[in-house]
């Protein structure tokens, strides 16, 4: 998959001058040949570690820098979710609105005892009078209310049993289903400027969410620097998204949004952002954009229909909802040189 980012080199072009007559003259081969041999020259990443792991590397460009870390994907059940109780507490809106949440529920609390207490003392006088005109019937309808209600209790508990079955079914599914995780700590996403500060880190055995993997020991022995070369499907331009959107539609890149899509909801899964996930979930005009790219990609009526819907897409909405989650995400990153 390309890369938008670095595919965009322009190179300076000038007129063809006639060469010295004492200069040898560069045909087209010589040039293609020497081409050739410096891709020959460049070194492929060795993949044989990060699949035998399960972990890849990983690089993202935000607006403050681009910067290198780790994804892994397992079944929900074998992880436990990164910390965010710190983090909570250092977001001063997010404190702010627990507060005011807490105050309004204690406001509910006493507003529901005293109707409760009203309620009751309604109950305890109109019950009074029921139960005398109930008195004289009481015997004849015992024995069919005793019936009734246990023909209910039966009912219920057949009920409850068949949700029960069907509530331990699904929490199996989920349990199944791989999420992501990433390099994180207490809800911070740790992203590396270099390479090299990113396998240092690795070899440290400072806490980290990834540790609790069983590969992370053997990563930890094994890896390089020169491991850490992501492909350029792992490699995401969150940086580039608003101003594609702010171009309009004829500027968009599908595979710049496509991709910034994947990881974003990556990394608001694994870092706990509902408010990310929520503008990301299906039905969302966020999805919208990302479906209608997709299809747009595609040839045939799949692909007309696609550009169609994507024209009916505002792009200031697009872009500024994209604004909102490049900063939420940008907000909980721990840059590490």
């Amino acid at each position: 998959m390309g890369n938008p980012k670095h595919t965009e080199v322009s190179v300076a072009r000038q007129s063809p001058q006639r060469p010295d007559a004492d200069e040898p003259e560069l045909d087209d081969t010589t040039a293609s040949a020497e081409a050739d041999e410096v891709e020959v020259d460049r070194p492929a990443a060795d993949r044989a570690l990060w699949d035998e792991l399960r972990i890849d590397p990983v690089e993202i460009a935000l607006p403050a820098g681009t910067g290198f870390t780790l994804r892994a994907y397992r079944p929900a059940r074998e992880l436990t979710p990164t910390d965010v109780a710190e983090r909570d507490q250092d977001d001063p809106f997010l404190a702010r609105r627990q507060v005011v949440e807490a105050e309004d529920d204690e406001e509910v609390v006493i507003l529901d005892e005293e109707f409760a207490a009203l309620a009751a003392e309604k109950d305890e006088d109109d019950e009074e009078p029921a139960r005398r005109r109930r008195r004289g019937k009481a015997d004849a309808t015992d024995e069919d209310a005793e019936d009734a209600e246990a023909a209910e209790a039966a009912e219920a508990a057949d009920e409850d049993g068949e949700e029960a079955d069907e509530d331990e079914d699904e929490a199996d599914a989920a349990g199944d289903e791989e999420v992501p995780v990433f390099l994180t700590h207490r809800g911070k996403l740790l992203l590396f400027k270099t390479p090299e500060s990113l396998v240092s880190f690795i070899r440290s055995g400072a806490p980290n969410d990834l540790s609790q993997l069983d590969s992370w020991n053997e990563l930890s022995e094994r890896v390089e620097p020169a491991d850490i070369a992501p492909l350029d499907e792992d490699t995401y331009e969150l940086d580039l998204v608003v101003e594609n959107l702010r171009g309009g539609h004829d500027a968009w890149d599908p595979t710049l949004l496509i991709e910034a899509g994947e990881i974003a909801r990556d990394l608001s899964y694994a870092l706990r952002l509902p408010a990310v996930l929520d503008m990301l979930s299906a039905g969302s005009s966020l999805d919208d954009l990302d479906e209608a790219l997709r299809a747009s990609v595609n040839g045939g009526i799949g692909g007309f229909m696609g550009r169609r819907r994507l024209k009916k897409i505002g792009a200031q909405t697009a872009s500024l909802g994209w604004r909102t989650i490049v900063g939420k995400i940008s907000a909980v990153v721990d840059w590490r040189d």
